[in-house]
């Protein structure tokens, strides 16, 4: 059976060098992110819904050594806006998690963001 040669948008983009965009990144997604701990502080995630289905997202992160923690959330563009590179929420919801996360996360580009450390009071 022969294969093709035919280039693919992914084949010419992975030729061309051109790196994925981190998610968050354009600003063209359907959450927010804002990150809790680095990835790098984990090998394995896996991501759960937190009260209505795609509202809001915790993506939890596993260490090498078994302990899960929160690395990230996520918050639909549904349920909050940004002013000033800083995340408001428009829904309940939203309130209470960004409420948890402390002073409130600042904005890094697109549509990440970045708590600060120790805030996290809902891992």
């Amino acid at each position: 059976m022969a294969t093709s040669k035919r280039a693919t948008k992914r084949t010419v983009k992975k030729a061309s060098g051109k790196k994925r965009e981190k998610p968050g990144a354009t600003g063209e997604g359907q959450y927010y992110h804002i990150e809790i701990r680095p990835t790098g502080q984990f090998t394995t995630f896996r991501t759960h819904d937190v009260g209505e289905k795609g509202g809001i997202q915790r993506v939890a992160g596993q260490r090498e050594d078994g302990t899960w923690d929160t690395q990230k959330w996520l918050i639909s563009k549904e349920l909050a806006h940004v002013e000033q590179g800083r995340l408001i929420p428009d829904h309940e919801d939203a309130r209470e998690v960004l409420d948890d996360l402390g002073p409130g996360p600042m904005q890094i580009e697109g549509d990440r963001f970045r708590a600060r450390p120790g805030d996290d009071q809902a891992s």
